[in-house]
């Protein structure tokens, strides 16, 4: 590689890492998103549950004795009704949570009724307040309660009624799962922000500056500039995502609360960090090359953030392909795609069915789409028409 190419280099990172601006750039994304991440996590699961200890008021009407004794023993104190409608208004007011009414002789009607007989089956009313979250947990307590006992008194068979373990997959898959779905899309959007960042300001910056004249009528060749700033911008662009990436993989497990046990990022061995780390590397280069060449058509930085908005647009809707992917693809085909590779094999990694195959494909058409960029952006720093269009 030419010395050319590391002064350019060189002066793109002195340019940035001598900015104190650069510590909002790369630290505070991702500082902010654990931040955020963190509290809402706390506060949705205020928002969504119940103290342990609380204990739901319960009134009902004409409560049989069967389902007294299985309220009793699920811990649910049940109150009898004085008044329907006083109970029910104070539903409404949330004073109350859960009002049942059984009709008159229950036990005996459910007793006697005969499901292909004809007649209407025995109907439960209960009244709750869908705005109070213990209101909600009392309903779908109370309603559990009451499918269980409805069940048991026609029951034929069992499935899965013995103590053994009938969910064979192991935490690492159930947390892989939730990776794989979620921060593909979230690493190429911190990805794509980086480099969006980073890359206007090197070219249409000094565009607007007029400073990139200086630079071109060095005897530095025109590819070697185009390389060195790619690499010095693929390099910071980098630093940003991976704060950012970092910051929501450490807040992940406070945002999803306790649904995935063993929800860490501990799952994850040196081989699967490399691996994710190469695909990482191969995607910023195409973003940085593709950004690098819409900022170099722009006369001003705000014009070329213009320009790759479609491009933004592109990197969120690939992005999202992960959510509903079931997975990475098995086709080989869909890794000689510039950036839905990235997601896929992103994917892969995050539930342990990446292969180096489909990495190495990756790697590979990412690196030659990469080569295509910096030979078109050589070729746009040749053209005054482009470079000095003001």
């Amino acid at each position: 590689m030419r010395s050319s190419i590391f002064t350019i280099m060189k002066k793109e990172l002195a340019r940035f890492f001598g900015d104190r601006r650069l510590m909002v750039t790369i630290l505070m994304p991702g500082v902010l998103i654990y931040v955020v991440y963190s509290f809402m996590g706390s506060a949705m699961g205020d928002m969504f549950s119940t103290d342990e200890d609380y204990v739901p008021a319960i009134q009902a009407e004409r409560l049989p004795d069967s389902v007294s004794a299985l309220a009793e023993a699920a811990g649910l104190p049940v109150e009898l009704c004085a008044d329907v409608e006083a109970a029910r208004e104070a539903v409404t007011a949330q004073e109350l949570d859960l009002l049942l009414v059984f009709p008159e002789g229950f036990d005996g009607r459910v007793a006697a009724y005969e499901p292909g007989g004809g007649q209407a089956a025995p109907n439960v009313e209960i009244y709750y307040n869908s705005a109070s979250t213990d209101s909600q947990t009392a309903y779908m307590t109370v309603t559990g309660l009451l499918d269980a006992y409805e069940s048991s008194l026609a029951n034929k068979f069992d499935v899965n009624a013995g103590a053994g373990t009938y969910d064979l997959a192991t935490e690492e898959d159930a947390a892989g799962s939730y990776f794989a779905m979620l921060l593909p899309m979230l690493l190429m959007i911190f990805l794509y922000s980086g480099c969006s960042a980073v890359a206007p300001e090197s070219i249409a910056g000094e565009k607007e500056r007029g400073t990139i004249a200086t630079m071109l009528i060095t005897p530095t060749r025109r590819s070697d500039i185009a390389v060195g700033k790619i690499l010095a911008l693929a390099i910071v662009a980098l630093l940003s995502g991976a704060s950012s990436a970092l910051g929501t993989i450490l807040a992940l497990p406070k945002l999803m609360g306790s649904e995935v046990e063993g929800f860490s990022a501990d799952i994850y061995g040196i081989g699967d960090y490399v691996l994710l780390a190469v695909v990482i590397l191969s995607t910023v280069l195409v973003l940085v090359t593709a950004i690098s060449i819409l900022s170099a058509f722009a006369k001003t930085v705000k014009e070329a953030a213009s320009y790759s908005l479609p491009l933004m647009i592109l990197v969120m809707l690939v992005g999202v392909s992960a959510m509903f992917g079931g997975g990475a693809s098995r086709s080989l085909g869909a890794y000689c795609i510039p950036l839905y590779n990235s997601v896929q094999c992103m994917a892969g990694v995050f539930s342990f069915s990446a292969t180096g195959t489909a990495v190495g494909l990756t790697v590979a058409v990412n690196g030659g789409v990469t080569l295509l960029g910096v030979f078109v952006l050589a070729k746009m720093f040749n053209s005054e028409k482009i470079i000095f269009s003001r």
